[in-house]
């Protein structure tokens, strides 16, 4: 897979329930902080984001997608001076299907979900911006199928539609975040914007495609067509680490995904990771992790079951 693709995996992103909503007349509604990402688009209409902390409201038009993944409190408007009413006023409106009715509808629809991520989501969170908003043409033409499609698995429920419309939900969480890696990312640090320069991406390509490879210096510069200095230098600026301790913190998130949901021994998991001792990978573990394997396995043994929301409840954390 490519790297993008290997980290979605390692997240397992998860819809809490993928859900519609349509307002009518003048509005405003808030939303509370919230876990995890939400991915939204427009379907019709237009309405006013306005984010805590962010100094200017931002428009969004029919077909523009936006994603949330700094889980701030936020607003829907027709207006930034409306005084806005909670969210929570949306699940007490008659339902289209799965699509919820404020104020009538017929002036504005939004269709999305909201993501739930495994407890490594910092590595994809923390490098996106508070608001991630795609409003270009192209953008919308890749998109269109996806809200359309979505919108109408939600109005007119089938059987298994909750599950398509989950689904749709999650590709177009997918297309978001590869639209805004092709908008060519600069300034920022990090290996998603490393994805962007090709030759930085054909490098963690590589690791990614061969955790296990005993991988050099040299050998990563011949990949990325460069001088071993240069290649080192630049991807240190790009990503944040050196090659090697990038390589390093990728295993070790591959072995805690591993330890937390399969059975596998440890030296089973440091062989298939390029370790040669038990003792060396487990280093290396409690190094990157804070905890050895071990520890972190009896932490994910001992931790309570999470309990199944109710249906109602699940529809709260949706919108």
């Amino acid at each position: 897979m490519d790297p993008l693709s290997d980290v979605l995996a390692l997240l397992k992103p998860r819809s809490y329930v993928a859900r519609g909503f349509e307002v009518g007349g003048d509005f405003s509604i808030q939303f509370p902080t919230h876990d995890g990402i939400k991915c939204y688009a427009i379907e019709f209409g237009q309405a006013w984001l306005v984010m805590e902390g962010m100094p200017e409201p931002v428009l969004l038009t029919a077909g523009d997608c936006f994603m949330l993944p700094s889980g701030r409190s936020f607003c829907l408007t027709t207006d930034p001076a409306l005084t806005p009413v909670d969210y929570r006023a949306l699940i007490r409106t008659p339902a289209d299907g799965n699509v919820l009715v404020f104020n009538g509808g017929g002036k504005a629809a939004v269709v999305g979900g909201h993501f739930a991520l495994s407890g490594n989501a910092r590595i994809l969170l923390d490098l996106l911006p508070p608001i991630v908003h795609l409003r270009s043409d192209s953008d919308k033409a890749t998109l269109r199928w996806s809200i359309e499609r979505m919108m109408e698995e939600l109005r007119n429920p089938q059987p298994g539609g909750v599950l398509v419309a989950q689904q749709l939900a999650y590709m177009m969480l997918v297309q978001a975040l590869r639209l805004h890696l092709s908008e060519g990312l600069t300034g920022g640090v990090g290996w998603l914007f490393a994805l962007a320069d090709k030759q930085m991406c054909a490098a963690i390509t590589a690791m990614h495609n061969n955790p296990a490879q005993r991988w050099t210096l040299h050998g990563l510069a011949e990949i990325a067509s460069m001088s071993r200095s240069t290649f080192a230098l630049r991807f240190k600026e790009t990503v944040g680490k050196s090659p090697m301790d990038y390589l390093t913190h990728w295993r070790m998130l591959l072995a805690a995904d591993r330890l937390t949901h399969t059975a596998d021994s440890v030296s089973d998991i440091a062989l298939s990771l390029g370790y040669e001792s038990e003792s060396a990978f487990s280093t290396a573990f409690k190094r990157v992790m804070g905890a050895s394997p071990r520890q972190h396995s009896r932490s994910i043994s001992d931790a309570p079951a999470i309990p199944v929301a109710p249906p109602e409840a699940a529809a709260l954390t949706a919108v």
